[in-house]
């Protein structure tokens, strides 16, 4: 099977079919590995097709994100992001600030529901203190909100073990090399409304602003709006519209560091000019909390150091939603 059905040019971003990942021809496997490996090594984003999760599974989902949307404001606020970063986050209430990729501008112009991986309260993270650990806030309003999302996101979870599994090979390392660092992983599946942005549009106001992801990999399912961009080589914004049964996966920070700019972090945007409303419902699959990224073996060579220290995937992750989520922030006096 040819792993890549579009291959990248100016102005565009690969398609790759990652079928054989889930199969059982090791040989295929292991050449899928290396082309996916090679994509994200010069672009950092694919689109995958072949990826297995049914439609259906992802209509249910974009159905459920309308509803909940479509809530009055008093019910959302009633499940209104907690402390570990769990709920709804209302309008302009985000503000990317810990990108190098572009200026300060003004708070991305979304609202969206987040549900991570569910813990319960007597987990021993939850006992320890330790952040982004506990259970997830459920609309009351809403009875098939909760199993329609749980059902999706372990569907997603096997995509993102499955690429991760990919990206060990493709370095010539046992398959399950990153198993033990997401034996408990941080999961985020987060639903995203935007509403039209204004016409004339201020330059300094986004859907989402320029940003790079925090973590391992980002599994995106879009919907026919379009308004995606990723930034190329040269500095120019490349549209990355929606593809009919494929997901946008790109690389993001940590893996990034893992790999020692091997597989880059690609910034991207999004700008809703369509008109109408936009939904996007990204999934983040990320290492477990007490996770410390260092390079992989056999990337340095002796006497080399790599381009980045050992970091604490906890510290590096709560930076940043300290940083550039409002409800994290402290009155100023």
């Amino acid at each position: 099977m040819v792993a890549v059905l579009c291959e990248a040019s100016a102005g565009s971003v690969p398609v790759v079919d990652v079928g054989p990942l889930f199969g059982r021809d090791a040989g295929a496997f292991a050449r899928t590995a290396r082309e996916l490996r090679r994509v994200f090594e010069t672009v950092g984003f694919a689109y995958i097709a072949g990826h297995g999760v049914k439609p259906e599974l992802i209509e249910a989902l974009f159905a459920a994100s309308r509803q909940f949307h479509a809530l009055p404001i008093e019910a959302k606020m009633r499940v209104k992001m907690n402390a570990q970063h769990r709920g709804y986050m209302p309008f302009s209430t985000s503000t990317i600030v810990t990108s190098s990729v572009a200026r300060v501008t003004k708070p991305n112009q979304s609202e969206s529901f987040m549900m991570m991986h569910e813990v319960s309260p007597d987990d021993p993270d939850v006992v320890a203190g330790k952040p982004l650990q506990g259970p997830n806030q459920w609309p009351e309003e809403l009875p098939d909100f909760k199993p329609t999302l749980i059902g999706y996101e372990a569907a997603a979870r096997r995509v993102g073990e499955t690429l991760a599994r990919a990206i060990a090979v493709s370095f010539d390392l046992p398959a399950e090399w990153f198993a033990p660092h997401f034996a408990k992983p941080t999961t985020w599946l987060r639903l995203l409304h935007y509403p039209p942005l204004p016409d004339p549009l201020p330059p300094d106001l986004f859907s989402s602003a320029p940003h790079t992801d925090y973590g391992f990999l980002t599994i995106l399912a879009q919907d026919d709006t379009g308004g995606l961009e990723v930034r190329g080589r040269d500095g120019s914004w490349i549209p990355a519209p929606p593809i009919k049964g494929t997901y946008v996966v790109n690389v993001a920070d940590v893996l990034m560091q893992w790999t020692n700019g091997i597989l880059v972090s690609t910034p991207h945007r999004v700008r809703n000019v369509a008109g109408r409303d936009r939904y996007s419902c990204p999934y983040f699959y990320d290492p477990g909390i007490d996770t410390v990224v260092e390079c992989l073996p056999g990337i340095v060579k002796p006497g080399e150091s790599p381009r980045w220290p050992a970091t604490s995937w906890r510290d590096y992750v709560m930076e940043r939603l300290d940083k550039n989520y409002v409800y994290r922030q402290r009155p100023q006096a």
